[in-house]
């Protein structure tokens, strides 16, 4: 997604109520008119769009681009509500067959007032709810699994479930799970978020594999890292810092089901140095003993297990054993590990709620939201805990395996997001 403002934004789900805003200049308004037409057909992009934003967004990127929101959502039918933030910016939605799209457009302010940047900031299906939701999650190719919770005081409530028992690769959620074991540790004052440990083992990808080997840091800070950026670097240390044993308790602790699936929790090193060719003995191995020879394993192999092992272009682009060496739960399981983060999380909760997940407009629609979830190549998983403005706990999980081809990661954040919105909407 890129961060400039004529950059095109197309992961955006969903429409999210406006606050008050300028009545347009008739010149945005215009603009607004031209819009519903240069979405509907090819033709007329050059009088519409600057040059600076056809320099980014070639005519025929564009069209590529228009063709697939009416390949999506139908053809454009009405212009909806516009209005401004400035003078030469707002937002309009265009109403199309079978969705309301919303749009951030900026104008220059210069005749003749051609468009310098648009991008989608919602998209909200017509009639939406939690069983078409369902629905298209249980169409996608390979394993998919969901789960959507109620949180009281007597535990999660189930709302709807897709497979909701059934162990799932969901790659870097089991940083849960070491988040919640820290957030034990500071609550029982066997540990302090301040606390200073040095950075290491190092893993392969993310921001602090790049910072001095053992640079001081501080507990909190490592799991914001972990947390927020998915840093696997802070991960495996935090882990190491905590002890793997405290960590694999944690999933008794909240309630994951199949511990002899799951454990041990694996470092982002382990797991992908036992995916390499060079380790498919160790792999084998490892994927058929029982928990106890497992841990055996990972210590005696502990020197072939290590992030420089780890060729990254050998599993960046086809799915790579991912019913065997993994990190595995159910929705159901994740529910449980966030209902106890609610309850327990303490300062783990802000943590949680750094990177939200989901657009940031429709992250807005909730008290509070946190979320952690995981991806990689034939593995997408969402977790999300959230608090609806009236008050009201909710949990999501969503996992979608397959070994045979990557899975769209976008496709599956629309589907979480309007799970979310459905939920956010009416509370069902």
């Amino acid at each position: 997604m890129a961060t400039r403002i004529i950059a095109l934004l197309l992961l955006a789900m969903s429409i999210f109520p406006l606050p008050s805003r300028a009545a347009p200049t008739p010149a945005y308004q215009a603009r607004a008119e031209q819009l519903l037409r240069i979405l509907s057909a090819p033709g007329g992009e050059e009088a519409f769009f600057s040059p600076l934003f056809l320099d980014a967004v070639p005519v025929d990127r564009w069209r590529a681009v228009a063709a697939d929101l009416r390949a999506q959502h139908g053809q454009p039918l009405a212009l909806g509500a516009v209005s401004r933030t400035s003078d030469t910016a707002g937002q309009v939605e265009i109403r199309y067959e079978r969705a309301t799209l919303g749009f951030s457009l900026v104008v220059a302010p210069q005749p003749p007032n051609h468009v310098v940047g648009l991008h989608v900031v919602g998209v909200k299906a017509s009639d939406d709810s939690l069983d078409k939701v369902m629905a298209d999650i249980a169409a996608l190719p390979g394993d998919s699994a969901f789960a959507i919770s109620k949180l009281t005081d007597d535990g999660p409530h189930l709302l709807r479930a897709h497979r909701a028992d059934v162990q799932m690769a969901t790659g870097s959620s089991f940083k849960l799970y070491v988040l919640a074991e820290l957030s034990r540790a500071t609550a029982a004052r066997e540990r302090r978020w301040g606390d200073i440990v040095p950075l290491g083992p190092k893993s392969f990808s993310g921001r602090l594999m790049h910072w001095p080997d053992r640079a001081p840091m501080t507990l909190h800070s490592l799991a914001t890292a972990m947390i927020a950026e998915s840093d696997n670097s802070a991960s495996d240390t935090l882990l190491q810092a905590l002890g793997r044993a405290k960590v694999d308790a944690m999933l008794a602790a909240t309630g994951h089901a199949d511990a002899d699936k799951a454990l041990p929790v694996l470092s982002t090193a382990e797991a992908f140095a036992l995916k390499m060719p060079a380790n498919a003995d160790l792999r084998q191995r490892y994927a058929a003993a029982p928990v106890a020879q497992r841990r055996a394993l990972l210590r005696d192999a502990a020197s072939r297990l290590t992030a420089d092992r780890v060729d990254v272009g050998s599993v960046a682009e086809v799915p790579t054993a991912i019913d065997s060496i993994e990190w595995f739960a159910s929705p159901r399981d994740m529910i449980g590990l966030l209902d106890w983060l609610r309850i327990h999380g303490g300062d783990a909760l802000p943590i949680l709620a750094v990177n939200p997940g989901i657009p940031p407009a429709d992250a807005k629609r909730w008290r509070y939201l946190g979320y952690k979830g995981g991806s990689e190549p034939g593995v997408m998983a969402m977790n999300l805990l959230a608090q609806a403005q009236d008050g009201n706990w909710y949990a999501i999980s969503g996992s979608w395996n397959n070994p045979a081809a990557r899975v769209e990661e976008g496709r599956f954040v629309a589907l979480m997001t309007r799970a979310m919105n459905v939920v956010a909407g009416d509370g069902r």
